[in-house]
């Protein structure tokens, strides 16, 4: 796959208002034929430093047959999204036109290049984490990266219990508003068990609905109500990232990134 880091390295090729020359940080070309855009990889004159410098070859690396132009404006940083899309257009290159009007392509795209970071996460309320990682996702916050997310979301209101986390996840009987009297049956995770255990003793079944319980693949982020867990390391014998249940977005971001970066060192 051919896929550049910037749009600054590809320049369109309709006119040559300048002549046989290209602007100095072109790497790759849309050339416009009557047939539609052909793309070519050419290499510049090393021995000038001038802004327009000449082309001294050139290399067709698809023809306007292979060529096509997706007709919606995107976000030219989210690059998982790019090579999605590129994938299902039936082409060998997919061009792209970014909503501020600069232009990408992707050849041969191929997404098992993209690290897979499961995410871990529960619903209801809102899946906090999973949701932010996608809004961030959308703007192109992780497009440097090259990842791609693959999010595990359990359904609480499947769990079979009595006793549920809170209120603000709608359920009837919860933990923070009514009391137990024994015997029940209740959804939470560590934190539930110590509140319980500390206000009404150990008669009752705990059903752990915490998102590390579902930890089963490597790298990962999850969330979690303890502060001592947040970091980078082992949990369960998989590599990832702890983030606290209420992380804001730029937290999130940054566990991201520290992730990715111990991941691949290692």
């Amino acid at each position: 796959m051919i896929f550049p880091e910037h749009c600054k390295y590809v320049g369109m090729a309709s006119s040559r208002p300048c002549g046989d020359v290209v602007y100095s940080l072109s790497r790759y070309l849309l050339h416009e034929t009557d047939h539609g855009y052909e793309l070519l990889e050419v290499t510049l004159d090393p021995g000038t430093k001038s802004i327009m410098r000449k082309v001294i070859s050139s290399k067709v690396l698809a023809t306007s047959e292979d060529v096509c132009c997706f007709r919606e404006k995107v976000q030219l940083n989210d690059r998982a999204l790019l090579v999605r899309l590129a994938s299902k257009s039936g082409y060998r290159c997919t061009i792209f036109t970014g909503l501020d009007e600069h232009v990408t392509f992707v050849l041969d795209p191929d997404i098992s290049g993209f690290l897979k970071i499961h995410v871990y996460d529960v619903i209801p309320p809102r899946p906090t984490l999973s949701a932010s990682l996608k809004e961030m996702e959308a703007i192109g916050l992780f497009g440097e990266l090259s990842v791609v997310f693959n999010h595990h979301i359990r359904d609480i209101t499947l769990v079979p219990a009595d006793i549920y986390p809170c209120r603000a996840a709608g359920y009837a009987q919860t933990l923070d508003a009514d009391p137990l009297f024994g015997g029940e049956r209740v959804a939470g995770c560590l934190t539930a068990k110590q509140f319980c255990a500390e206000c009404y003793g150990t008669n009752f079944v705990l059903e752990n609905i915490c998102p590390l319980d579902q930890v089963k693949e490597e790298p990962f982020i999850a969330r979690c109500c303890r502060a001592e867990r947040e970091g980078i390391g082992i949990w369960n014998g998989k590599f990832g990232a702890i983030v606290h249940w209420g992380a804001d977005p730029a937290k999130i971001a940054r566990s991201v990134g520290e992730l990715v970066n111990r991941w691949r060192k290692q």
